[in-house]
Parts: structure tokens; C-alpha cells; sequence
């Protein structure tokens, strides 16, 4: 399979992931990191920082114990 029919199909895979309501990883990090933003008063420049904050949290399980709450 060429590079590009594998993102085509990453990409596939996402849409029809969100469609069924059930987000990718990606998904709920960017979900988070929002929160994270807002939580910091919307002040920009740290949005590698609350990116790699939402991701830690989404590795530790943290995310999803929130959602299910």
C-alpha cells in the first residue's frame, strides 16, 4: 500500500471512529488540551505544553475515568 492510501485510510479510520461516537486517542488529547487551555485563562503560547499534559493523561487512564464519571 502506497503512503498515501495508508493516511487516506488513517484518516478513514478517524472519520468513521468520530461518526460512531467513539473518538480517537487524538480526539480526546486535543479535547483536554483545550480544557487545559481554558483552565490556564485562554493565555496562548503553552499549547505544545497542555498538548503533552492531555496525552500523559490519557496514558495514565486519567481521561477516560473523567468521562466515565
Amino acid at each position: 500500500m502506497s503512503p498515501k492510501a495508508t493516511r487516506n485510510a488513517d484518516i478513514e479510520a478517524e472519520i468513521t471512529s468520530a461518526e460512531i461516537g467513539n473518538p480517537g486517542p487524538d480526539e480526546e488529547i486535543k479535547r483536554r488540551a483545550y480544557e487545559i487551555y481554558l483552565e490556564r485563562g485562554e493565555q496562548p503560547g503553552c499549547d505544545l505544553d497542555d498538548w503533552l499534559q492531555a496525552e500523559r493523561e490519557l496514558q495514565r487512564g486519567d481521561l477516560k475515568r473523567e468521562q466515565a464519571a
